[in-house]
């Protein structure tokens, strides 16, 4: 165990039983547990990975790429097998080094997308239309299928261009509730658009 890691586990020791309880509660869906773990523990977790990455953008969305992995593998949790705060490095180092090797992956892709030009613009046929009213139709069923909660906080950051912390101070929430619901609810609109989208890539 690394001098930081040391570090970490004595900022955090008298704070472990607390951090285990709201694990507990995340393990059987509390959303809200989820938040009060995102307040109490973010700042660490972002901080990790942004010594990692060295960038804020990609250390923001791998610290919420964490609390999602937290969200879905709470229950696999064992306090026996070491502390809260431990686990969390654990999930912030995979995920911060899997991103350094995506990114690396796709600056190489796109290396060879740089001289194409854009083709250009032209008048929709019946074919396309009727592929666009498809479109919009998947899209409803989609966020039909967010909690009231979820669909609501997307709604006010994405139409209402609110920010999280806005979001927050209006409906009387945790801002680190309000991200987590605004995170669930993209990662579900993404799993079931992402055929969606395919088909308008291909």
């Amino acid at each position: 165990m690394s001098d930081s890691d040391v570090q970490v586990e004595t900022a955090f020791g008298c704070q472990d039983q607390q951090l285990v309880d709201l694990i507990a509660n995340v393990a059987q869906g509390n959303e809200q547990a989820l938040g009060r773990l995102y307040d109490q523990t973010s700042f660490h977790v972002y901080g990790l990975a942004f010594r990692i990455l060295n960038d804020p953008m990609l250390a923001e969305e791998v610290t919420m790429d964490v609390y999602m992995q937290v969200w879905r593998q709470a229950c696999e949790f064992d306090q026996k097998r070491g502390k809260p705060i431990v686990w969390l490095t654990v999930l912030v180092r995979s995920r911060a080094i899997d991103r350094l090797r995506s990114n690396q992956k796709e600056r190489t892709s796109r290396q060879s997308l740089d001289t194409i030009e854009d083709a250009p613009a032209t008048k929709a046929n019946p074919e396309e239309s009727s592929a666009s009213s498809e479109q919009r139709r998947v899209l409803q069923q989609a966020l039909a299928s967010l909690t009231s909660d979820q669909r609501k906080a997307i709604e006010m950051a994405y139409f209402g261009g609110l920010t999280h912390r806005e979001i927050a101070a209006q409906i009387g929430e945790p801002l680190g509730t309000v991200k987590t619901r605004v995170r669930l609810g993209m990662v579900k609109l993404r799993n079931i658009l992402g055929p969606l989208e395919k088909g308008l890539i291909s």
